[in-house]
């Protein structure tokens, strides 16, 4: 490796224009994404008479699961059509797939409606994310690559807070569908930016085959990547970190809205900070999309405390405790409906991302053979794309069954022989939690707690902390069975 003798702000003004350029767009297309995603789960199945879609929770899950899973597997084609046509022409069918996507989703009110909408904001999303890393590596070299990526990721960040950030406030004063055209308006800058500022990189000359045969190609060089057991069995392991991980934008904000009570913080904020009172707070709770918010704010803060320390640690012995630190934040924000529990575990969890993710991304470049770093890379968004498939039946069909408030009041209601219409257009859910209250003399609250009581909704938290238990135990055997029999026969060949 080149060492860096350049000073820090040297190395910072050694990236050229087009770095600079493609981190702006990175930012900017997060901040597009997360300003819906965050408040994706929440919007489908909120009541009608809120803005919301009204959805099931299992519809919820299988729009959301099985549009990201395609999102981050389309990739592996995408990549292979962009180097083709160039990153410019690319960019520019990305954008104008994201823009319109974008603007549709607060257009429809069905199922398949915004099933295929989203889908189309996935198809530009995948052809964006091949295009911005590779512009990133053509734009960096060895002395300044670490930090050119550094950069980069700390934009993925600043855009995943300010995305959501400003979606909440929007959401509040306007209604939920301005949230999908300022997805669109990001995106549509980003457009403008592309075409003023953005200069193509020098693409390598090779001679160009059928594009049929070139995706072939790629596919075999990726199954050929997963014949090294090493790589293949860390990727099936790593599944299980993106189930749990996914949790925190798929189940949590519903979680949150159903059975935490955030009263007592909402009145401190609106009563001293008033300013803020419309951004972070709505009918007298913490919007929930905030909760989540916390885990991009303390990225942005400690990601890079968090892997200088990362760095004293082996790769798998870090990856080990990131899956325990994340287990244990996400397990204590499902296990109590005590607000408190809820802003420290997403701060625990937090922590645990920061130590797991980066680290997987540099153990596949560490256990990469000479020449295939790249091609091992790029097997990187296969648990991701899996791990969202399989998000969708925690989000959707487990939280619907177990967890869900409106399904559980019903429940009750029927065990009480107590008749309420059906939930349609002309009667909301927040209608009929209104009349349930009635009927049981209860207020809200008193409501939710007598079925969080008698139901226990947060027995979710077994199965969630569950995959990350099995998913640590799985990896600590991978550690001693593969990977330091390994390190001991490379450290003896250093040796002799």
């Amino acid at each position: 490796m080149t060492e860096n003798k350049k000073s820090f702000s040297e190395t910072v003004k050694s990236f050229n224009p087009t770095f600079w350029v493609a981190s702006f767009m990175e930012l900017m297309e997060r901040w597009a994404w997360y300003g819906v995603f965050t408040l994706l789960a929440l919007y489908l199945v909120a009541s009608k008479d809120e803005g919301g879609l009204g959805f099931s929770h299992i519809q919820k899950g299988s729009i959301m699961g099985q549009i990201t899973a395609i999102l981050y597997f389309l990739p592996l084609f995408f990549g292979v059509i962009a180097d083709r046509i160039g990153y410019k022409i690319s960019l520019t069918i990305a954008y104008l797939t994201m823009i319109l996507g974008y603007y549709l989703m607060g257009t429809v009110d069905t199922y398949w409606g915004m099933y295929l909408v989203f889908l189309l904001v996935a198809l530009g999303a995948a052809f964006f994310k091949p295009v911005a890393s590779g512009i990133v590596t053509k734009s960096t070299n060895k002395s300044n690559g670490t930090l050119g990526f550094g950069i980069f990721y700390m934009m993925v960040n600043i855009g995943g807070f300010i995305g959501p950030a400003s979606s909440s406030y929007l959401r509040t004063t306007f209604g939920w569908k301005i949230i999908f055209i300022q997805a669109a308006v990001v995106i549509a800058i980003n457009l403008i930016v592309l075409w003023i500022f953005f200069k193509e990189p020098e693409r390598e000359k090779y001679e160009k085959e059928p594009i049929g045969k070139e995706i072939t190609n790629s596919l075999n060089k990726i199954w050929e990547a997963l014949k090294d057991t090493r790589l293949t069995v860390l990727l099936i392991l790593m599944i299980g970190f993106w189930t749990m991980f996914n949790q925190l934008f798929y189940t949590l904000p519903n979680f949150i809205t159903d059975w935490v009570n955030s009263a007592n913080i909402s009145d401190w904020i609106n009563q001293n900070l008033p300013f803020l009172g419309k951004t972070l707070t709505e009918n007298g709770q913490i919007k929930a999309e905030w909760f989540t918010n916390i885990d991009a704010l303390m990225i942005v803060f400690l990601q890079m405390g968090v892997s200088f320390f990362v760095t004293k640690m082996r790769h798998v012995s870090a990856m080990i405790r990131g899956f325990l630190i994340a287990a244990i934040g996400i397990g204590l924000t499902f296990y109590t409906n005590n607000v408190m529990f809820t802003i420290v575990g997403t701060v625990i969890f937090a922590i645990g991302e920061m130590t797991t993710n980066p680290t997987f991304s540099s153990f596949i470049a560490l256990i990469s053979p000479k020449g295939k770093e790249a091609l091992y890379q790029g097997t990187y968004f296969l648990p991701v794309a899996a791990g969202n498939f399989l998000t969708q039946f925690i989000s959707g069909n487990l939280y619907e069954a177990w967890s869900d408030k409106f399904g559980l009041l019903q429940k009750e209601l029927a065990k009480r022989n107590i008749a309420m219409p059906e939930v349609s257009d002309s009667f909301t859910k927040n209608e009929y939690y209104a009349m349930a209250e009635q009927k049981l003399s209860m207020n809200h609250w008193e409501m939710t707690q007598m079925l969080w009581d008698n139901y226990s909704p947060n027995k979710i938290w077994y199965v969630i902390v569950g995959i990350g238990l099995i998913t640590i135990v799985a990896l600590s055997i991978y550690d001693r069975v593969v990977i330091r029999p390994k390190e001991k026969k490379d450290a003896l060949k250093t040796t002799n």
